[in-house]
């Protein structure tokens, strides 16, 4: 399977539904690496989170297949699921979302705004996507997977590119690491057009899953602990496709623990003046953590989602 070419078609397909968002440098963060410093500002794109690429690519495709779609059954910690919910009005069909208890309040909120029914199940991600295939399969409804899926992958991919469009070729690019949808649609187009570009994962120590079965080379079964990235947190499916994809794609990992998140996170509000979510969060950091292996570079860091409950907010400010 060709995924560039399933990329480029897919950014055909959504192009008339999504924000062409901005690659901005940033004059505060490149003197902090003597570099450059670009964002990728998905925290502007609709629904608040680079999802609406995949969730649109993959509902539009089901519609041009001929059958006649009238839902879509999703699951997701947030932000996914809002994006399904948005694809889905465009697509002029219900969504009905399964998300684990403890999500995101904030994410909730936002899956509603935009029409989504929202059913809560199980403690984790695995849970509610092991449930809403079930339910999937048992009514005949279409399943929109977070990431395990190729259309998924390859609207996340339409955001890299973007990014050739924007920029010069990259030293790296950071990008935070949960399912790895949007790694392995991004990775995989930037390193076709820009080979010795280096790709940086970044997960919260609290959940790495992704990480830790990359390094044991089989998907592990493993505990999450509450953090920050909740965009990232969770397991992933056995079999995922983008578990290989990210074995292959992916040069270096970093963990990032709780306090670097949020220390991150108001580094950047203070000096880009946007809000961010704590998986976007996790990049900045790994940015932070890394800026002495990253000096003199051009650096592409993936602002991925600005979806942050004002709780949340006031704790990592205060």
């Amino acid at each position: 399977m060709d995924i560039n070419q399933l990329i480029l078609d897919a950014s055909s397909r959504i192009k008339p539904f999504i924000r062409r968002t901005t690659f901005s440098y940033s004059e505060f963060f490149s003197k902090l690496i003597d570099g450059e410093v670009y964002f990728k500002l998905e925290n502007q794109q609709f629904t608040g989170s680079f999802k609406a690429r995949g969730a649109l690519n993959k509902i539009l495709t089901l519609n041009e297949s001929g059958k006649s779609i009238s839902s879509v059954i999703s699951a997701s910690t947030g932000n996914h699921g809002a994006a399904v919910a948005y694809a889905a009005r465009q697509a002029k069909i219900e969504c009905n979302i399964y998300i684990p208890e403890g999500s995101s309040k904030a994410k909730m909120s936002n899956m509603k705004n935009y029409g989504a029914n929202i059913n809560i199940f199980g403690s984790d991600c695995v849970e509610a996507e092991a449930k809403a295939r079930e339910v999937s399969e048992k009514n005949q409804v279409p399943y929109v997977s977070p990431y395990n899926d190729f259309h998924i992958v390859a609207g996340q991919g339409t955001m890299g590119a973007e990014i050739k469009s924007q920029a010069n070729e990259l030293d790296a690019i950071i990008i935070s690491l949960g399912g790895g949808g949007l790694m392995a649609g991004t990775a995989s187009f930037l390193k076709s057009v820009w080979p010795n570009i280096k790709v940086i994962g970044c997960s919260p120590s609290n959940s790495a899953i992704m990480i830790h079965s990359m390094e044991a080379g089989k998907i592990l079964e493993l505990e999450s602990l509450p953090t920050l990235s909740d965009g990232t947190a969770g397991g992933v499916e056995q079999e995922s496709i983008t578990f290989p994809l990210c074995c292959k794609l992916v040069d270096e990992t970093i963990l990032i623990s709780e306090k670097e998140i949020r220390d991150a996170m108001v580094l950047y509000i203070e000096n880009e003046h946007q809000l961010l979510e704590g998986a976007a969060g996790t990049a900045v950091a790994a940015l932070i953590k890394m800026k002495d292996k990253l000096k003199g570079k051009r650096i592409g860091v993936v602002i991925c989602g600005g979806n942050i409950a004002i709780d949340t907010l006031k704790h990592v400010i205060s």
